[in-house]
């Protein structure tokens, strides 16, 4: 198998079903079904702005497993490397509809899924490393303790072979045997990444630090080439060797769904260094695509196609006179 792919990404994919009304899940009656997954929303949002994606997971032999897959191929994101296993489902989650904006509540249903069976088996070294980046987060880590050293080993690999990596930590903490678990494995993992893009509050419990600056300087010490700081209604912070800033987040005036956000920040930034853009630009285009993410329901519905975003960069030029494209992330962009 050869790859001629730009990126390559893994991690777990889930069919989601959405409350079409607000209230406690347990007395919704009626819910969309839309996909859900912090490394594919990532994957998505990169091939609609025309990067060549792969991705690699597992999906169960049912529906939702299909509904994956239907969706990958609807996306244009290469899926050579995901299997349909027959022991295993694909997970699914529910999701709450919130009308003032705050962060919804969602219940999973991944234990035991396709997906947490990922492993070394999953590893085809030509078709990774004929990308040129990869791009991680967290969330493929927690799943199960194969799934990490798959993960690890991705890292090493692409590393090993000069070519780059972004980190997202997208915590989440109960997937995890302990909090201590998860802070070393991530620091770890996210020691071998050249761009990592933690949120402020997940900075503050993977370091111990509380400054932006502070969490920029742990991960710069270990390793990587840059730091981007998400701080959600003010903007992102970044931080390499050479220079430092605060890219100003502009308010979303209607915040629909806050789910998604990091993700879209991080389609944003990845999509802008692999072009060349400089850092300062990168953030920018990682606040605007996370500010878009959050004003529709679902994770990726609001990720632009490459014709959108490009109407809204130029829009930005001739408004601002000098070619600078600010940002616009508001709430929820961590």
């Amino acid at each position: 198998m050869t790859s001629t792919l730009d990126i390559v990404t893994y991690g777990e994919a889930m069919a989601m079903f959405v409350a079409t009304e607000p209230g406690p899940l347990a007395g919704v009656g009626q819910f969309t079904k839309r996909i859900a997954g912090a490394d594919l929303n990532v994957a998505i949002g990169l091939s609609r702005l025309g990067f060549k994606v792969g991705w690699m997971s597992r999906v169960g032999r049912d529906s939702f497993g299909e509904y994956v897959r239907e969706t990958l191929r609807r996306e244009g994101i290469d899926q050579r490397c995901v299997t349909t296993d027959d022991r295993f489902p694909t997970a699914f989650q529910l999701k709450s509809k919130n009308d003032d904006g705050s962060d919804p509540s969602i219940e999973y249903f991944r234990k035991g899924s396709a997906a947490s069976h990922l492993s070394m088996d999953d590893y085809v070294a030509d078709y990774v490393l004929g990308a040129r980046h990869l791009h991680l987060t967290g969330v493929a880590p927690a799943i199960s303790a194969s799934s990490r050293e798959l993960a690890f080993h991705l890292a090493h690999e692409m590393r090993t072979a000069g070519k780059t990596i972004s980190f997202d930590p997208n915590l989440r903490p109960t997937l995890w045997p302990s909090r201590a678990a998860m802070v070393e494995a991530l620091n770890a993992l996210a020691a071998l990444a050249d761009w990592v893009l933690p949120g402020i509050g997940e900075g503050e419990i993977l370091t111990g630090y509380t400054s932006p600056d502070d969490i920029a300087r742990f991960y710069l010490d270990r390793g990587a080439r840059g730091v981007i700081v998400k701080l959600g209604p003010q903007g992102a912070y970044y931080r390499t060797a050479e220079r430092t800033g605060t890219v100003a987040a502009q308010p979303v005036a209607n915040v629909v769904d806050t789910v998604g956000a990091g993700d879209g920040f991080a389609v944003g930034v990845v999509s802008a260094l692999l072009e060349g853009r400089a850092l300062p630009d990168a953030v920018a285009r990682g606040n605007r695509i996370g500010g878009l993410a959050i004003q529709v329901i679902g994770d990726s519905e609001g990720l632009p196609t490459r014709a959108q975003l490009d109407a809204l960069e130029r829009e930005d030029d001739r408004h601002n006179g000098n070619g600078t494209t600010p940002a616009t992330a508001g709430r929820g962009a961590a």
